[in-house]
């Protein structure tokens, strides 16, 4: 959540940041009531409870009539206190309820717009001339299936549409880039983790996966847990409650997991393949740091990608991503977009998002150091999601005889082989 205290001082700033959303500035002018109506309740209350602490001394030292007065008004003060806690409480629920819907804040230099309203910031690489070659490359499906690396029917067969198999060289491939993304964050300083896919509702709810991507969440009511559609969620809620010594920031983990996503929303869009998919593997890299350092950190996390994909020799593209196309918890975001042959466009296949405090506010951790306690700015940046760096690969790197140029990076991880062939 953002800074309670920004909507008393600067609610214009909130504002501003829902319109460049395209999201309601009236929700900043009921939490504004809300705050108001919140504080004025614990107050009521906080008043009525300090006069039944002190009738209780008076009770006590009081004798005839005049104690039996005073137990007349402790009775009736009982009743009131009672009433008032009860609208704190439903006071500060509404207010709770109306502060989990506020996104974070949005940078002012962010470019304003929505889905197709990005920045393209670099462009790196160059697209093969496929033609000038002498042949028409082929989709990664149709690679993936002549390899015996993909198999959809049997992904269908077994798990319905949108699953699929990684088979033989496409198994290897997988894990071959595994090890790549965990050696290159490791050499980065990062700890690697493996953390759980199931998590409760407070990780998905404190990291802003239970509102505007609920429908896309994956949900186990018998247990009241949710499958993750990042590792990003499990890394956030790792601190959480938890107070961070200065000294020990910033921490930089590195996640492997499986990620779950319903893909609401998508009919019709990407059927063909492995490319939106409703499970897939990620390495994905997160920051814990003070938030006069978020900025730099960010720009380190999307060095990062851009090293990886530059070591992988796919042509891409970064992009920063528009105000009305940010997640709940992102004050800014880059995307990196790979080249697509067979498309003759550019694809997303990484980002990376600095979510300032807000994520850490909603899961309470902080940072204490010689001015006190406050809270961490967190940060997050995909290095590698398997089923669309596999297409990149596939696709960019085909030669005219089905066989796959393995990339120089990639070689230790697949036994030196130069080529994947039939």
């Amino acid at each position: 959540m953002i800074d309670p205290k920004l909507l008393r001082t600067d609610p214009d700033l909130v504002r501003r940041s829902q319109e460049a959303r395209g999201e309601s500035v009236e929700l900043v002018d009921q939490l504004v009531s809300a705050d108001e109506a919140r504080r004025a309740a614990i107050v009521a209350f906080e008043t009525l409870r300090a006069e039944q602490k002190q009738l209780g001394g008076q009770v006590a030292r009081a004798q005839g009539e005049e104690k039996a007065a005073l137990l007349a008004r402790t009775k009736e003060l009982s009743a009131q206190v009672k009433a008032a806690q009860a609208d704190a409480d439903a006071a500060a629920a509404a207010y709770d309820d109306l502060m989990g819907r506020l996104p974070n804040l949005v940078f002012d230099d962010v470019p304003r717009g929505g889905e197709d309203d990005f920045a393209v910031l670099e462009t790196i690489g160059t697209p093969r001339d496929f033609a000038s070659e002498g042949f028409e490359p082929r989709d990664h499906l149709e690679l993936g299936e002549l390899l015996g690396a993909i198999d959809m029917e049997r992904g269908a067969k077994v798990s319905g549409s949108r699953f699929y198999f990684l088979t033989g060289v496409g198994a290897q491939l997988e894990l071959a880039l595994i090890n790549l993304a965990l050696t290159k964050a490791m050499g980065w300083g990062f700890t690697p983790i493996l953390p759980p896919a199931l998590v409760k509702p407070s990780a998905m709810e404190g990291t802003g996966f239970l509102g505007q991507a609920a429908q896309d969440v994956y949900h186990l009511p018998a247990d009241d847990l949710y499958l993750v559609g990042t590792s990003e969620v499990a890394l956030a809620a790792y601190h959480s409650e938890e107070i961070l010594e200065a000294s020990t920031l910033p921490r930089h983990y590195v996640g492997y997991s499986p990620c779950y996503r319903r893909e609401a929303g998508s009919y019709g869009k990407d059927t063909r393949g492995i490319f939106r998919v409703h499970w897939f593997d990620k390495v994905e890299m997160f920051v814990y740091c003070d938030p006069a350092d978020a900025h730099a950190e960010h720009q380190k996390l999307l060095g990062f990608e851009k090293d990886f994909i530059t070591a992988l020799e796919i042509p891409f593209q970064v992009l920063e991503v528009a105000s009305g196309d940010l997640g709940l918890s992102a004050a800014r975001k880059y995307d990196c977009y790979g080249w697509l042959p067979t498309q003759g466009k550019y694809r997303e296949i990484t980002s990376t998002s600095n979510c300032t405090e807000f994520q850490a506010r909603r899961l309470n951790i902080r940072l204490r150091d010689a001015d006190g306690v406050r809270s961490v700015a967190t940060l997050n940046g995909t290095l590698c999601a398997m089923t669309r760096m596999i297409i990149m690969l596939l696709e960019n790197h085909q030669q005219a005889d089905g066989s796959i140029y393995v990339p120089v990076a990639l070689r230790p991880f697949l036994g030196g082989l130069e080529y994947l062939r039939p």
